[in-house]
């Protein structure tokens, strides 16, 4: 039987009734979709963590009020990374607790540690549970009584948020990392430039690990190999700017982005203090078993291979004849590092010897001799003095040698008041005081002058200066740009280049340089358990 034909308006009435099903169908789907993402979870990510190197052959000790902790939200403003508007900011709901960042100095007191692991602690359980935790530290903190402290504080921490929360640790290539520290970390990661101009980057590779990890569902990686490289290095041996850190370093991205890689790095360690975890260490982690362990053994035996071509990263001399040359010298600003004393890694900052030196030469004691700023001692009661004199009238004190008097007594200065400024974040009160033709710098506490503001606003300006003195070993980029001349003096104090001198007793040996002929090592990757 033939069906009549349908009137075309009927036919279209019936395309209506399908277009607005299929609408409808799409449209429901796609409020359930977006329903479906807008009630989807975050991730919960913990922040913690304590950065210092502290020499241990050093008198001097670290008090919790050096670490400028910050506590929860605030912490946030430290990762540019993760500002209101950042992307990685919206991909996690972030849980700040606690992380202080101190100076470089001596070891941190028993009670100042304690204090600050203890609040971080109690933070982290009341906020839990996590899905992550960036852990960012340094790596080099000594503490009284206590070996690793970092290894430490993470299994502290891992006994907080348990087994499954992953652990992504941000650290200094100058920092140590302990067998303790490796098994209690899933992803790890650290710099790879000295001077450490890739430190946010690093920071930000640390948190991006982790936060990929959990996006995909991937968790912890399977594979983390370990490898101890028996050679003991400062950093001025060792910067990326120069052979062969230079192309050593450069080996590490390429490695860490193989598939099945989540992250390689290689730490030089920290030299100056005597624990059986000082020494360099190789990490590769991934979920490729194969490449995992052959990238560890690759980095590792490069590194061992070039052991004997670190060499200073500029010329070193006595400081006699370092400032034999400076005076010598067309070149200004001639810069001389005083690295025994260097604040920056380690040093107390209060050893005088190097000033004292430099004022007993008879160039500096008329105020026509070379124009020389010395940055900087530590001298509270001359500071007092100095503000009471005023800007224009004359101080006599004494400064430095309150805590590293080893090598040379308080330095009695004599001059003019030039400069008093208030209010510097670690110094607090700076005062220029000019006996001859020499600048001194004193400070109320110590600091390490690394900018061209730091002089500027103290009405100094060392590009047009004579002779610039810094406590410092490798300069940092800012000063380094600045400099016309250089010069790294071998002078005394609790971070020494001559580390045969300092007398190590509990570091493991053989040790290179320490065991110029020891026998090569094992450089077998050991993988390291994970945590589950």
């Amino acid at each position: 039987m033939n069906t009549p034909p349908q009137h075309p308006l009927t036919r279209l009435g019936t395309r209506v009734i399908i277009i607005l099903a299929l609408f409808t169908f799409f449209s429901c789907g796609n409020q359930n979709h977006n329903k479906s993402g807008n009630e989807k979870k975050l991730p919960r990510i913990a922040i913690a963590g304590l950065a210092i190197e502290s020499s241990t052959f050093s008198p001097a000790l670290t008090h919790e009020e050096a670490f400028h902790a910050g506590v929860g939200n605030e912490i946030l403003s430290n990762y540019p990374f993760l500002s209101p508007d950042s992307l990685d900011r919206n991909r996690a709901e972030w849980i700040p607790t606690i992380q202080g960042h101190a100076l470089p100095g001596g070891r941190v007191t028993s009670e100042a540690y304690e204090t600050l692991v203890s609040k971080t602690l109690t933070m982290l359980r009341e906020n839990g549970p996590y899905d992550g935790l960036f852990f960012d530290i340094h790596g080099a903190m000594s503490v009284e009584g206590l070996d690793d402290p970092e290894g430490d504080f993470i299994l502290r921490i891992r006994e907080v948020v348990g087994k499954e929360t992953i652990i992504s640790t941000s650290m200094d290539l100058h920092g140590n990392v302990s067998w303790r520290l490796a098994e209690n970390t899933d992803l790890i990661t650290c710099y790879r430039m000295a001077p450490h101009e890739d430190a946010m980057e690093s920071k930000k590779r640390a948190v991006e690990n982790l936060l990929e990890r959990l996006e995909t569902g991937k968790g912890k990686p399977v594979y983390k190999a370990w490898i101890a490289v028996p050679v003991l290095l400062p950093g001025e041996k060792t910067s990326t700017r120069i052979e062969p850190g230079k192309s050593l370093y450069a080996k590490v991205a390429p490695a860490s982005v193989q598939p099945g890689i989540v992250d390689a790095a290689i730490w030089i360690g920290y030299a100056w203090a005597d624990e059986p975890r000082n020494h360099a260490v190789v990490m590769v982690t991934g979920d490729d078993k194969e490449k995992v362990v052959s990238t560890a053994e690759n980095l590792a035996n490069s590194f061992w291979a070039v052991r004997s071509e670190f060499e200073f990263v500029a010329p070193t001399a006595t400081l006699k004849e370092s400032l034999d040359m400076a005076i010598a010298s067309e070149k200004h600003p001639f810069m001389i590092s005083d690295m025994g004393d260097n604040p920056t890694a380690g040093g107390a900052g209060d050893v005088t010897w190097t000033l004292n030196e430099i004022l007993a030469r008879s160039e500096f004691q008329t105020e026509d001799g070379p124009s020389l700023i010395y940055a900087s001692i530590p001298g509270p009661e001359l500071v007092e003095k100095a503000m009471e004199a005023g800007i224009g009238g004359t101080v006599d004190g004494y400064a430095g040698a309150a805590i590293d008097n080893r090598f040379a007594p308080p330095i009695r200065l004599t001059g003019t008041v030039e400069a008093i400024e208030q209010g510097d974040l670690h110094a607090e009160t700076e005062v220029v005081v000019k006996v001859g033709s020499v600048k001194v710098i004193v400070t109320k506490k110590r600091k390490p002058y690394h900018h061209e503001k730091d002089f500027t606003r103290l009405g100094l300006d060392p590009r047009s200066t004579d002779i610039v003195v810094v406590k410092i070993g490798y300069l940092v980029p800012e000063l380094y740009d600045m400099r016309a001349d250089w010069i790294m003096a071998l002078t005394p104090g609790g971070v020494d280049q001559d580390l045969e001198r300092l007398g190590y007793k509990r570091i493991i040996r053989p040790m290179f340089p320490l065991d110029q002929d020891m026998e090569d090592p094992d450089l077998t990757a050991k993988l390291v358990p994970v945590i589950k």
